[in-house]
C-alpha cells in the first residue's frame, strides 16, 4: 500500500513537470534565475564563468573560482602578450557627495601621511588618477585599521561640491561604511524612498514582448494562465538590504554618502594590448550642444 501511495504521488509530480522547450523559454529562465538569487546575487558575467568555473558563494555573492580545465599557460599567455579581463563587480563601491575642503577634513581623520598617499595628493584630487591607502578608525592610526581601498575623485566642474567614489572589499564594507556614517554624521534622510522589489505577472512580460516584436508569431500562453508565479526582479547585492535605505545625508555638514554596490560595474585590464582594446572597444559619442 505504502509502495503504491508513493507510485501515485510521484506521477503527480512528474505531471508537474514542464518540457526542456517550455523551461528554455525566456521567461520562465527569468524566473528561475532570480529564484537561485535569492541568498546569493550573481554577476553580469555569472553564466560565462558558471560554464567554465568552479563557483564558490562568498560574501553574499556567487563568483568564480577556479577554472574547471587547464587554461593556465593561456591565461599567463594573455597577461603578457595580450589582453586579460576580471569582473571586479562584486567590489563595494561608497560615493561621498559633499564640500571638498569637508570631504578632505573628516577624511584625513581616517588615514595617515606616513603610510603614503592621502586622499589630498594633487594627482589624485585632479581626478586623473586613481588611489590607494589604508583606512583606520578616526582618529586611531596607526592602531585599529580597517582595510585597505581604491578611490577616484570626479573631476571639477568649477563647483565647490566634489563626489569621490571609494571602492571597498566586500568582507570590509559594514565597518568601513560605519565609520565613514560617523565621522561625517550621517542619518539616513526622510526624504528618500525604499525602493521595493519590482512585481512583473508573466502575462504583462508576455505583452510586452507582442508589442517589442510585432512581427513574430505570438507564443502560446502556458497552461497556468492568470495562476502563473510572478517574476520578482533582484534590486540590491549581497551586502545591502533591498528593504533599506542606502543612502544617508548629515544635516551638519551636508555630506551625502551613496551605497552603489551592483550599480557600477567594474572591469580589470591587464596585458600590454589592454589600451589597444579599450580604443577599439569604446567609441566617443558625437554631443550637439545646442
Amino acid at each position: 500500500k505504502i509502495q503504491a501511495e508513493k507510485a501515485v504521488h510521484q506521477k503527480k509530480e512528474q505531471s508537474k513537470t514542464k518540457c526542456r522547450k517550455a523551461r528554455r523559454r525566456h521567461i520562465n529562465l527569468v524566473a528561475e534565475f532570480n529564484r537561485r538569487q535569492r541568498k546569493n546575487i550573481w554577476l553580469e558575467t555569472h553564466i560565462w564563468h558558471a560554464k567554465r568555473f568552479h563557483m564558490v558563494k562568498k560574501w553574499g555573492y556567487c563568483l568564480g573560482n577556479s577554472p574547471t580545465e587547464k587554461c593556465y599557460r593561456a591565461c599567463y599567455r594573455a597577461m603578457t602578450k595580450h589582453c586579460l579581463l576580471q569582473d571586479l563587480s562584486y567590489y563595494c563601491c561608497l560615493e561621498l557627495t559633499g564640500k571638498e575642503n569637508e570631504l578632505l577634513k573628516q577624511l584625513a581623520r581616517i588615514c595617515s601621511i606616513d603610510t603614503g598617499l592621502t586622499f589630498r595628493e594633487a594627482c589624485c584630487l585632479s581626478g586623473r588618477f586613481e588611489g590607494s591607502l589604508n583606512l583606520y578608525r578616526a582618529d586611531r592610526y596607526p592602531e585599529d585599521m580597517l582595510g585597505p581601498v581604491t578611490f577616484i575623485w570626479k573631476p571639477r566642474d568649477g563647483s565647490e561640491n566634489r563626489q569621490l567614489w571609494i571602492w571597498v572589499h566586500p568582507a570590509l564594507k559594514q565597518d568601513i561604511l560605519k565609520e565613514l556614517k560617523a565621522i561625517f554624521q550621517c542619518s539616513e534622510p526622510e526624504e528618500i524612498s525604499i525602493m521595493e522589489p519590482v512585481t512583473t505577472s508573466i502575462q504583462e512580460e508576455k505583452q510586452m514582448d507582442v508589442v517589442m516584436s510585432p512581427g513574430k508569431k505570438r507564443k502560446k500562453e502556458d497552461k497556468e494562465g492568470e495562476k502563473a508565479v510572478p517574476v520578482k526582479k533582484i534590486i540590491g547585492d549581497g551586502t545591502r538590504d533591498p528593504f533599506k535605505s542606502y543612502s544617508w545625508i548629515s544635516q551638519t555638514t551636508g555630506i551625502t554618502i551613496s551605497d552603489k554596490s551592483m550599480e557600477i560595474l567594474r572591469y580589470r585590464l591587464i596585458g600590454p594590448l589592454s589600451h589597444s582594446v579599450l580604443t577599439e572597444t569604446l567609441k566617443a559619442a558625437s554631443v550637439q550642444t545646442v
